[in-house]
This record gives structure tokens, sequence and C-alpha cells, in this order.
């Protein structure tokens, strides 16, 4: 059966390897179709994608691009809309099955909320999503019977380890990391580091803000909360540990003693094509394992007290409420000054703290009240450090 796809921000690195993966289903006579795409700033690519994938619909995030779209020479334009604020009507739309949301930051939710309202397959790789809303989501999808699957690769991780197992036998969900390229250093040494040698993540191939969050660890920080919604479990059952190889994307250990881990090669395409798929697996031609020189495998405790973007995290979804959304507004726009080089490296968690320390939480809340409480910790981030 033909599988109908939608893929929003699919010039970024999610969006072009769920492409790639869709040319190799495609291979294999599992019928993707493209309806729509959307794009912030690289039309360049946009273009290329709308030429082989002729999308009944785009998006393009920024107006100012628009031009360049429609004088691309593409015989027959689809469908153009403009904006972010066009993603609701777009996801709500009838015309496809499956959504990837591969949108950076908090305006992935929206969109996530409304497919899910509809009653569709979400391939996730939206960490903030569930970050900020966590309970608005699972209750849409207790009442609309939409899927919600996980590309991220521990997510993805931990959803094929429970497949078959029975959610009471969860001792423990254990997600690794990496540690980024500053694992070992000091808060000295992290004092001085510089945009350049953050975005040389050791491993993953990513967008800018997410391979910052590595560096900072608050891309597992984020993780922790999402597998908090994901797999409805206490927090006080999610541990964190640093896996520099990432041959073990992630692990769950039962109340038996035994511990499944889902191993692979650092490689995005995989969890996007499971997704995609399930229940059912289709071969690639994506690189493999190799144990015989796969060599070493380490494990080690974060180190927190230097590391203090991964405690705020976890101290964030303690106390609940709405303190999750102001710790992704505060990393979100912490992380773009230091990526313009207006704040060092450890600005970014001393800055999530002082927000976290005058925000007054609610534990009811509407996702107006969620937008609210994101717009003001920008403007309060902004505001105390141009």
């Amino acid at each position: 059966m033909k599988k109908r796809i939608g893929i929003l921000g699919s010039t970024g690195s999610i969006g072009t390897n769920s492409l790639e993966v869709i040319r190799n289903l495609n291979r294999q006579g599992f019928e993707c179709e493209i309806v729509f795409l959307s794009c912030n700033n690289n039309i360049g690519k946009f273009i290329e994608q709308i030429r082989e994938f002729n999308p009944s619909t785009v998006v393009l995030h920024n107006e100012a691009r628009l031009t360049e779209l429609k004088d691309s020479g593409i015989p027959k334009l689809p469908e153009i809309l403009t904006g972010y604020d066009t993603l609701s009507e777009l996801v709500g739309r009838d015309n496809y099955d499956i959504l990837i949301n591969s949108l950076v930051g908090f305006v992935g939710l929206v969109p996530t909320l409304e497919a899910v309202k509809r009653g569709k397959r979400v391939a996730l790789a939206n960490k903030e999503t569930l970050v900020v809303a966590g309970k608005l989501i699972n209750d849409a999808l207790e009442s609309s019977g939409a899927e919600l699957l996980p590309i991220d690769s521990e997510h993805s991780a931990i959803f094929q380890c429970l497949t078959g197992e029975n959610h009471r036998d969860i001792y423990k969900i254990i997600l690794t990391a990496s540690g980024g390229p500053f694992r070992g250093y000091s808060s000295k040494e992290l004092a001085d580091v510089t945009v350049e040698q953050a975005l040389r993540h050791p491993n993953w191939n990513m967008g800018n803000k997410i391979t910052i969050d590595s560096a900072t660890l608050m891309n597992k920080g984020l993780e922790v909360i999402e597998a908090k919604w994901l797999f409805n479990i206490a927090i006080n059952d999610i541990d964190v540990i640093i896996h520099p190889q990432s041959v073990i994307h992630s692990m769950v250990e039962f109340r038996d003693g035994s511990v499944k881990a889902q191993m692979g090669m650092p490689d995005m395409k995989v969890p996007i094509q499971y997704a995609i798929t399930y229940p059912d697996r289709y071969g690639s031609d994506f690189p493999k394992i190799d144990f015989r020189n796969t060599g070493s495998l380490e494990f080690e405790k974060p180190d927190l007290s230097t590391f203090r973007c991964l405690k705020l995290a976890f101290e964030s979804i303690e106390k609940g409420g709405t303190y999750p959304v102001v710790l992704n507004a505060a990393n979100e726009v912490a992380v773009e000054l230091f990526l313009n080089k207006k704040i060092g490296f450890l600005d970014i968690a001393a800055i999530i703290e002082k927000e976290l320390d005058i925000h007054e939480s609610a534990e009811n809340y509407e996702l107006q009240d969620l937008i609210k409480i994101d717009k003001f910790t920008r403007n309060n981030v902004l505001k105390k450090n141009l």
C-alpha cells in the first residue's frame, strides 16, 4: 500500500536523510509518495527536492525567499504556502498518512499536535514537542488513536527494545550519550571553547542547534524529558550514561535483571526507516556494524557538575508544571546567542538557570499558556543579553 508522506524541515539533516530513506524504500517496492515539504532558507536544495519528488504543496517558512522559488524554472510549481503559521492548516488536511516532523525548536509543537488530533502517524524528530507539551500530546493521542513514533536514535532504540514487552516489567530506561566534543573537559576548559570547536561533534552530523545542545549535554536532558512522556515512565526510572562510541543507542533494563540494547552505526536513516515501515522492517544498503572492527565499548557517568544543562533538565521535569517550557525557550535563545558569539559556552547554562529561578510554574495549562510562557522567556533572555 502506498504511504503518503509529508516532511516538515525537508532540507535539514533529518529531512534529507528521510528523503534518502524514501528513495531506498521505493527501490524495494515499499511505495512512498511525497505530498508536502517545508523549508526555511536552503532554497537551492529545496528546489532540487521539489523537482525530484513533485509534492503537491510546499511551505516556505521564510517568505523572503519566495521570489527565488517562483523563478526557479520548475515547469509546474506546486501549491506554495508561506510562514510557520500555515503549517497547522497543512497538517490538518487529510491527504497524507505519515508526518515526518524534523523542525527544530518550539515551532514544531503546533503542527505535531494538529497531526495527532487528525489521527495521523507522526514520525517525530522534534524533541521540543514533548519537552514543553508532553501531557497535551499524550491526551490528544489517547483521544484520537494517532501513532507517535520516535525518530531520535535513542528513543527509537528504546521503542525497539520494548516491542513485545510488558510495560510493567520495565525497571529502568538507559539513554546513552556520546559525551560530545568536550567529554572530560573541566569547567575552566569549557570557559574558553569556541563556536567552531562546539560544532565539531565526534560521531553525528546534525544541524547547528542540535550540535551545540549535544556539546552542552542539553540534548540528552531534552531526551530525558521526552522519554518520560513517550514511554509513560517516572523520571527516577530514567538514567543517562556516557558511551563515546555511539554504537549502543540506548538500553532497557527489566525487573528480572535482563538488559536489552539496540545497536547500530550512528546513522539516522535506520530509525527514520523504522518509523515509516513499522511494524515491518525493510532492507537497506545503509552502513552496518562489523563487530570485528568495533573495538572496546566504553561507559561512564555524566559529569553533572560541569555539564549543568543536563542537571537543569532533570530538575525542571522533576519540578514539573511549566518549568520545561522555560528550560527549552531559554536554551533555544541562549544557543542562538552563543552561535552568534554574543555569549560564552558556559553562559548557556547560567542563562537557563536564571530563567528557571524566576519562573512561577503552573500545573494546569492549555496550549496558549505554553505559547505565552515561551514568548515571555525568549524576550526576557534577549532583553538581558543583547
